[in-house]
C-alpha cells in the first residue's frame, strides 16, 4: 500500500496530500520520500491555491517512526525528515495541516511547518520526544516563532499534549469544528477565503509571509540537528529511552 495519496479539487486549486498508514500515519522513511516527491511535483506556477496535508482514518499522526530513531538509523533518518519540513516551508502555496485526533512529535512538527491549522475539537497535539529522553528539532526551532519562547519551552520540556481548544488559545489553530465536520468547513474556508484570489498573488503572498519564520527557524533547524546526532544521541539516556519504548518497558536512566 502506497503511503501517501495526492487527490485535488476545485479543478486544481486545493491539493491534498493524505498520509495513508492509519491508523497511527507513523511518519516512516518511505513516508517522507513520499511527501517530499509530492511537494518537489507542484507547479511553481498555475492553480493551487492551497497545498492540505491530513492523516487517513481518525487520527492525523502519532509521529516519526521511533524505530527510525534507533543509533544506526537516525543518521539517515532525521535530515532526511528536517529536510521535508523545509519543502513544506519552501512550498509555492498556501499551505495547511487539517488535524483529527492525535497530532504528536514529527506529526505536529509537519503541522507546525503550514500556514493554517484545522483542528477537530477532540484533537491533541503535542511532543512527547522529552520521555524518551530525546527532544524534538523542529518544534523545538518553529514552536518559538509561531507561539513564543516561554509557551514553547513549556510544550518541548513538559512533552504534554493539549488540547486543540488551547492550541486556539496559544493563536496556533485557524479554526477548530467537531471531527464530522472539518472536512467542510475547510472547504467552506478555502471557498470564500482563498479561492477567490489570484494563485499568483497567494504564491508570492504565501513565501513573503513566512519570511520571518524561515529566517528564524531554518538557521536553528541546522543547529539542533547537529545537537541532536553529534551530542544527544551519544549519551545513554537518548539511546536507553528509545530502546525502552521499542521494548515496551520503563526506561532507566542513568542522567548522562
Amino acid at each position: 500500500m502506497k503511503p501517501l495519496r495526492v487527490c485535488a479539487r476545485h479543478e486544481g486549486q486545493l491539493v491534498r496530500l493524505v498520509l495513508d498508514r492509519p491508523k497511527s500515519n507513523i511518519l516512516t522513511g518511505d513516508m517522507i520520500a513520499a511527501m517530499r516527491a509530492s511537494l518537489a511535483e507542484l507547479p511553481a506556477s498555475g492553480p493551487v491555491k492551497l497545498v492540505a496535508i491530513e492523516g487517513a482514518g481518525d487520527h492525523f499522526s502519532f509521529g516519526a517512526s521511533v524505530e527510525e530513531h534507533q543509533p544506526d538509523l537516525v543518521g539517515r533518518m532525521l535530515p532526511e525528515f528536517h529536510a521535508l519540513v523545509r519543502d513544506l516551508l519552501a512550498v509555492p502555496a498556501p499551505t495547511a495541516a487539517v488535524v483529527r485526533g492525535r497530532c504528536l512529535g514529527g506529526g505536529f512538527e509537519l503541522a507546525l511547518a503550514c500556514d493554517f491549522l484545522f483542528a477537530s475539537q477532540d484533537a491533541t497535539l503535542g511532543v512527547p520526544e522529552i520521555a524518551l529522553g530525546v527532544f524534538p528539532p523542529a518544534a523545538a526551532a518553529l514552536l518559538p516563532a509561531k507561539i513564543g519562547a516561554a509557551k514553547a519551552a513549556e510544550a518541548v520540556l513538559t512533552g504534554d499534549a493539549w488540547s486543540a481548544a488551547r492550541w486556539c488559545e496559544l493563536g496556533l489553530v485557524t479554526e477548530m469544528a467537531p471531527a464530522a465536520e472539518l472536512d467542510q468547513v475547510v472547504d467552506r474556508w478555502f471557498t470564500s477565503r482563498l479561492a477567490p484570489r489570484s494563485a499568483a498573488a497567494l504564491r508570492h503572498a504565501a513565501l513573503a509571509v513566512r519570511g520571518a519564520v524561515r529566517a528564524q527557524a531554518e538557521p536553528r533547524l541546522a543547529e539542533l540537528e547537529t545537537l541532536y546526532l553529534t551530542r544527544l544521541m551519544q549519551t545513554h539516556d537518548a539511546v536507553e529511552g528509545i530502546a525502552a519504548f521499542i521494548e515496551k518497558r520503563p526506561p532507566h536512566w542513568r542522567n548522562a
